[in-house]
């Protein structure tokens, strides 16, 4: 059962009957909190002094729902990485692909389900879905790649550096992700 309000009576008429009612905080049914914070001048002085601080940062670029591109940060091109970003795209920054690939799998827990993202040689980035099961596959998938980090999955695990999502050219924020 669900409410917006408690509903003390109703469990204890549950639990009455050999049932456990557990409060929840949030409806795991609920849409994700959306993001608020504009992707303005403020946000990108804080990615560049991130940026300078750690020598690159991976930058995730949400155009549409379940369609992304990413980019490599570095000081020389974040100026042409924003100005390349499609209209109220949800803008993500992690930290920067990590170069000993083997470091990564082998860092990863004994349970696991995970976004792998990898940069092949040619430089094109792009990720995979897997869990533990997958190990070899993934593995294999990453033999050529220079570059990769594990993104969780779990909105509770899923703790960017930054988020945010570029106004409209009047100044007011419209996406809603």
């Amino acid at each position: 059962m669900g409410s917006v309000q408690p509903c003390t009576d109703a469990v204890a008429r549950t639990r009455d009957l050999g049932l456990f009612a557990e409060r929840l905080s949030a409806s795991p049914y609920g849409a994700d909190p959306e993001v608020t914070e504009p992707a303005d001048e403020g946000f990108w002085a804080s990615v560049r002094t991130e940026l300078v601080a750690r020598q690159g940062l991976l930058l995730e670029e949400t155009y549409i729902v379940n369609a992304t591109r990413r980019h490599r940060l570095t000081t020389e091109n974040l100026n042409a990485v924003r100005a390349g970003l499609g209209p109220r795209a949800l803008v993500t920054v992690w930290p920067d692909l990590q170069p000993y690939v083997g470091a990564v799998l082998t860092a990863l827990p004994s349970e696991w389900h995970i976004e792998f993202v990898r940069e092949a040689k040619d430089g094109t980035i792009q990720d995979v879905t897997v869990d533990e099961i997958q190990h070899q596959e993934l593995a294999a998938l990453m033999a050529d790649a220079r570059a990769a980090r594990a993104l969780p999955l779990s909105t509770d695990e899923r703790t960017p550096l930054f988020q945010a999502v570029p106004p409209d050219s009047d100044g007011v924020l419209r996406a809603r992700w």
